[in-house]
């Protein structure tokens, strides 16, 4: 364990805010407590691995090694051709910008199991039935999540809206 006075700058930052996010978790989780199991959930969700994780980051500064390394700063694959690392940006930029499409012309509900399987067979390559099989469980999981449990609307896609189905 490391004393108080052999922290640095740095260190003391993040167990100041490690601390304050745990306090601040800490409650919002133990308010959550008193509330329907619907109101509670999401603070609870969220609360619990904040506090866990905030937890982890002052055990880490307060028993953590004095020497710390320089901050890396982002940089894209070096060891990969310039064109085959472009390609894989654009590659995954353009499943985000699908995604998003069609999240906006089918809704939430259609376009994440689509999204799943049109994934897993097109850039996965991966077979048909545990394309099909994974496809499935997602789907069941979002459904039964956001649907079934907690009753969250989710907007109808433009093209549902359009033709009258949603």
């Amino acid at each position: 364990m490391r004393s108080k006075a052999s922290l640095s700058v740095d260190s003391k930052a993040s167990l100041s805010l490690g601390l304050v996010i745990m306090a601040l978790s800490g409650w919002a989780v133990v308010s959550a407590f008193e509330w329907p199991w619907k109101a509670a959930l999401f603070p609870l969700a969220i609360g619990i691995p904040m506090f866990l994780l905030a937890g982890a980051e002052v055990l880490w500064v307060i028993l953590g090694s004095a020497h710390r390394g320089e901050a890396k700063d982002f940089q894209l694959s070096q060891h990969l051709p310039a064109r085959v690392a472009l390609r894989r940006t654009a590659s995954v930029m353009a499943w985000t910008l699908g995604f998003f499409a069609a999240i906006v012309l089918l809704g939430f509900q259609i376009a994440v199991p689509l999204l799943v399987f049109l994934y897993l067979k097109a850039a996965g390559r991966e077979s048909w039935k545990l394309s099909i099989v994974f496809t499935a469980v997602v789907w069941a999981i979002f459904y039964g999540l956001f649907d079934y449990l907690l009753h969250l609307p989710f907007p109808d896609g433009w093209i549902q809206t359009a033709i009258g189905i949603g």
